[in-house]
């Protein structure tokens, strides 16, 4: 998903004209066991499997049908096929997945493997004085024109995207600007790539590969290639897209060297989410991503269908029907047939629509029942971003009190159990069990625990009773009367701004929960609070609590991040102090009115209460977000924290609440990637101010970060040493947890509809799909075994 730009700050990358795509708590110790730090980046948890097996129903090829078209239900047509635009979405992803060259893909475990179709090698062959790559491409392969594919495709593509020329309008160059060189090798088969500073992730470069038509000037990469491709090079062609009704056409390409895709067609067709149900049951669709009230209707389908029970029966147990219970029908035929004759027609009018309803829920549950859900882990994880640009949120102690109140475990059970899929919270940021450079490093953060949150909250002089004290040096008489009442004014006006914002578009299409971006904070100016005792949230007693207890627990999360990072501890080096970045704007949440039989057991700090604005999605399709959030703030008010929860609509949630920076907590979603020192570092970078007084925070959108995960980042890019370079992730991962910025919740399902006879398709969870491989398993009857081709 593009990155939008930003009312309050700025989004944008360092290059002129280009924009970022992609694409904790405290201990009750000081003292830290070195094992147990150990744990925490041990190489045993990076051989896990996935949480989730695929779902895909996997067929050998001669057990596949050849011929056939595949309707598979996309979002929308795509705006552009040029997939390093700023606006490119997932429609434009799944195109060039079939219609371009990919030199590598990704297996069921997330790791990156070269595909055989393009490439016959790949591998570093010196990496002193400077670091090249060699590329053997597979002698067959030929763009759709019939030329070769060769270095002067690579070049284009290296020109295009390095940063120098800002005359193309790109949306990403990580990589591509470490480029010294690229040459021909020994022959037009070898591609010699030299970098002019090492560089860790050169695999997740020229995937996909366009060819130089589209690459070699401004004018084919800006404008060109947006509704069309001049060459493909792939096991599908792009025959056209039909913008009327919603089609994306890809055929067989008769040039394709390797194994012949099954499928004669494949149809993207612009379905939103909202209308899958009834696009399904129109036998309109084949493939499709579905949401859990879909899936549900399709397990009660079969179910029924499994039982004898056909679709009217289904109608009258879980349908619009099932509410009708006899004495109800009873009353309305009397009443249909009474001397009433007004009443007795508007009750006839009520029973032909209610007919009509059991009939359409029949005729659908019918069509459903031909269909099934496969079901996996999304390579995605949805989290709670904490905004820590400004507000009670700049205060690291606040964060990890929000961060010890939640219980994730809770959250993913009440997500993913009753879909049957595993329900383990996420423990990296930066990668999903399975992958290389996995790890759980939430311990830098800690476990859910209320007592420690609330100590944290009292440490950052959150106290109750504190919105009835007036600061220090408060201004007496009419003076501060009248600032008061400005300030009151002013509140008021945003209150309303907000309430607008939450009622508008309430006939917004449905979307789901998208894989909205994330990003940047700075902790602001840090005051030391005074120790705060029994009548904390800590206590019943009277008595003051110790500092030294905030001090033991301040230092034992440095000493464990630092040891993270080293091995060793605090003392080993001088390190720069890890101040975050502050902030040129607030976000602009309204305190909840607090009132006065409250206002002494409501935390508060100088006459001030303490309250997060929860800026939540509205449309139909995000009720399992809104669902969550739901209990999160319940499990905040167990501690203190109060929320006012803002729902606004779904075209503007990301746009101007999260990425402007104008919300305290939001939940959004963010997708896994094979080379997390690459792709996750804009995400967690340290947010820099900009000549004009804006920020430039990339897409960290919490804005919280710190210059030493960014120096773990930049480390972890620049090594070949692979293990090494999983340690220095893993490093960055726990310095991100114990941020706070954003606490990882669940990973999210992924839900797929899908004909019972296709197979090699549905929930693909971490792995890329063979598109070639996609096709309708042949009849039972069927004789003999078709050739492997």
């Amino acid at each position: 998903m593009s990155q939008i730009g930003a009312p309050r700050g700025r989004t944008c990358s360092r290059s002129p004209r280009s924009r970022t795509l992609r694409s904790v708590a405290t201990l009750t110790s000081a003292v830290l066991a070195v094992t147990v730090l150990a744990g925490c980046s041990s190489g045993d948890e990076a051989d896990e499997a996935p949480v989730a097996a695929q779902d895909d129903a996997p067929a050998a090829r001669d057990r596949v049908a050849d011929g056939g078209t595949l309707r598979w239900a996309v979002d929308a047509l795509p705006t552009t096929l040029n997939t390093f635009q700023a606006d490119a979405d997932g429609t434009t992803s799944r195109i060039a997945g079939a219609v371009l060259p990919s030199l590598y893909t990704l297996d069921e475990r997330g790791r990156p493997r070269i595909d055989p179709d393009y490439l016959e090698s790949a591998q570093v062959i010196e990496t002193e004085p400077k670091q090249v790559v060699l590329y053997k491409l597979n002698q067959q392969a030929v763009w759709s024109d019939g030329r070769e594919i060769g270095a002067p495709d690579f070049v284009a593509q290296w020109r295009a995207l390095s940063g120098r020329d800002t005359a193309y309008w790109t949306a990403r160059n990580s990589g591509y600007e470490r480029i010294e060189k690229i040459e021909r090798g020994k022959n037009d088969l070898e591609v010699r790539v030299t970098f002019a500073k090492p560089y860790a992730d050169w695999q997740s470069l020229f995937t996909p590969l366009y060819p130089k038509q589209v690459m070699g000037s401004p004018n084919s990469f800006n404008d060109g290639a947006r509704t069309t491709l001049k060459a493909t090079a792939g096991p599908f062609l792009l025959k056209g897209i039909d913008r009327k009704s919603g089609d994306v056409t890809l055929t067989r390409n008769p040039r394709w060297w390797g194994q012949q895709a099954k499928l004669d067609s494949l149809v993207l067709k612009a379905v939103p989410r909202a209308d899958r149900a009834d696009a399904l049951a129109a036998g309109g669709l084949d493939l499709a991503e579905i949401d859990r009230s879909t899936a549900e209707r399709i397990s009660l389908a079969l179910r029924d269908a499994r039982t004898g029970r056909n679709g009217a029966q289904a109608a009258l147990a879980h349908g619009p029907g099932a509410a009708i219970t006899p004495s109800k029908a009873l009353r309305s035929w009397a009443l249909a047939h009474g001397s009433d004759d007004e009443k007795a027609a508007e009750v006839k009018a009520a029973r032909k629509k209610n007919q009509e309803a059991v009939d359409r829920y029949a005729r659908a549950q019918d069509a459903l029942a031909k269909y099934v859900v496969r079901k996996s882990l999304e390579p995605a994880y949805t989290q709670l971003s904490l905004n820590g640009e400004s507000g009670p949120l700049a205060d690291e102690r606040v964060r990890r009190a929000v961060a010890r109140a939640i219980n994730r475990q809770e959250l993913a059970e009440s997500v993913l159990k009753p879909l049957g899929l595993p329900a383990k919270p996420p423990g990296s940021h930066l990668a999903l069990a399975g992958q290389a450079a996995y790890a759980d490093s939430s311990d830098a953060l800690g476990e859910q625990d209320t007592k420690e949150a609330q100590a944290l909250l009292a440490d950052a002089g959150w106290v109750p009773g504190g919105a009835l004290r007036k600061p220090a040096g408060t201004k007496a008489g009419s003076e501060s009367e009248e600032e008061t009442g400005k300030k009151k004014e002013k509140e008021k006006e945003k209150k309303d701004e907000g309430a607008t914002d939450a009622k508008k578009r309430n006939d917004d299409a449905a979307s789901d929960e998208g894989l909205y971006i994330v990003g940047d904070d700075k902790p602001g100016d840090r005051r030391s609070a005074p120790a705060v005792g029994a009548n904390g949230p800590g206590n019943g007693t009277g008595t003051p609590a110790p500092v030294s207890d905030a001090a033991r627990r301040s230092a034992a999360l440095l000493a464990r991040a630092e040891a993270l990072d080293t091995g060793t501890g605090a003392g080993a080096r001088a390190a720069k102090p890890d101040h975050g970045m502050a902030g040129a704007y607030a976000p602009r949440g309204t305190a909840a009115p607090v009132t006065a039989p409250d206002a002494a057991k409501a935390l508060g700090k100088d006459g001030k209460a303490l309250s997060l604005r929860f800026v939540l999605p509205s449309g139909p399709g995000s009720e399992s977000l809104r669902a969550v959030g739901d209990r999160i703030v319940r499990m905040l008010d167990a501690v203190g924290i109060r929320t006012e929860v803002v729902k606004v609509s779904d075209e503007s949630f990301f746009k101007d609440h999260v990425a402007s920076g104008d919300y305290d907590l939001a939940l959004y979603s963010w997708p896994a990637t094979a080379f997390p020192a690459t792709d996750a570092r804009p995400i967690f970078a340290k947010p820099e101010p900009a000549s004009d007084g804006s920020l430039l925070v990339e897409q960290n959108y919490s804005r919280v970060g710190t210059d030493r995960i960014d120096q773990l980042f930049d480390q972890a890019a620049g090594t070949l040493d692979e293990e090494e370079a999983r340690e220095l992730v893993r490093q960055a991962d726990a310095r991100i947890w114990a941020a706070a910025g954003s606490i990882p919740l669940y990973q999210r399902p992924q839900l797929v509809a899908a004909r019972a006879d296709l197979v090699n398709a549905g929930a693909w969870g971490l792995a890329t799909p063979r598109y070639q491989d996609i096709g309708f398993k042949k009849p039972a009857s069927s004789g003999g075994a078709e050739r492997n081709r």
